[in-house]
């Protein structure tokens, strides 16, 4: 197969590292991927920090971002342009809040072929316990024995965790679709070997509580102060020799304008002809 092909060296990393939980460490195989993922999550960490700073400047900017696509409605390409634009001075990107997802895609799959021929290639020469919490076979479909149990707390643990990565979608349509996601893929997921549920639920479980911390720890970005009608334009001239700025801005303005008829104050007392 091309894909494991390609995977092959995670394949063999995934593979040093679960033996050496298991016989360094001293874990049963369950319990190593579940120390396997804590080590990937650890490993992600700093791309977490980059995906909650994406979601929270994507929150302060959602009005502005807003206002850009309702004054470039019936132009999409200038609307998404100018979004780009507006995401480029502000610092934003808009796909930071993706790539955890996308850095753990490679993992899986390739755990996924680690634990297929787990029970022909690794365990006869390690030996151990293939349960994990007494109740699952890592090396057996999710849907044996007490699988669709484990199932029941992976959609649980899916949706608390997918929670945390919907509240930056402005769209509740956005957010209900990937709120409903897992339910989707439960089909797909019955004939996982049960080792890659531990895998996944470890992550949400992972995902959930990290959520919980970073809200109280992290500090959220300012967000841009508001501009009024009074608020003079970035590259207005400062206030000189005690006038106010936008007294100086107005001065500029008609200054600046051709034609603009001028105002000759008229001194008292003067004599009329």
């Amino acid at each position: 197969m091309i894909l494991g092909g390609v995977l092959s060296p995670l394949e063999n990393v995934l593979t040093e590292v679960l033996i050496w939980f298991h016989e360094t460490v001293g874990f049963t195989w369950g319990w190593s991927i579940v120390a396997l993922t804590v080590a990937v999550r650890v490993l992600l960490v700093p791309v977490a920090i980059r995906q909650i700073h994406s979601m929270q400047s994507l929150q302060i900017h959602a009005p502005e971002m807003k206002a850009i696509q309702q004054r470039y409605k019936s132009d999409r390409q200038r609307q998404s342009e100018e979004l780009m634009k507006f995401y480029k001075e502000n610092k934003i990107n808009p796909y930071a809040s993706c790539l955890p997802i996308v850095f753990q895609i490679p993992i899986f799959i390739a755990l996924f072929f680690v634990l297929r021929d787990f029970e022909d290639e690794i365990f006869p020469d390690f030996g151990g316990q293939l349960e994990w919490l007494g109740l699952v076979d890592i090396t057996e479909p999710t849907k044996d024995g007490w699988g669709p149990v484990l199932i029941a707390v992976y959609v649980a643990s899916q949706l608390t965790s997918t929670y945390f990565m919907s509240t930056a979608m402005q769209s509740k349509a956005q957010r209900y679709m990937i709120m409903f996601l897992p339910i989707v893929f439960l089909p797909f997921i019955l004939g996982f070997p049960a080792g890659l549920m531990v895998y996944w639920l470890t992550t949400n479980l992972w995902t959930t509580g990290q959520g919980l911390v970073t809200r109280r720890l992290m500090p959220k970005p300012q967000a841009p102060p508001k501009r009024s009608s009074r608020t003079p334009p970035k590259d207005a001239p400062a206030a000189s020799n005690g006038e106010p700025a936008d007294q100086a801005a107005r001065e500029t303005t008609s200054a600046a304008t051709p034609g603009a008829p001028r105002r000759v104050k008229r001194k008292r007392g003067g004599r009329r002809r």
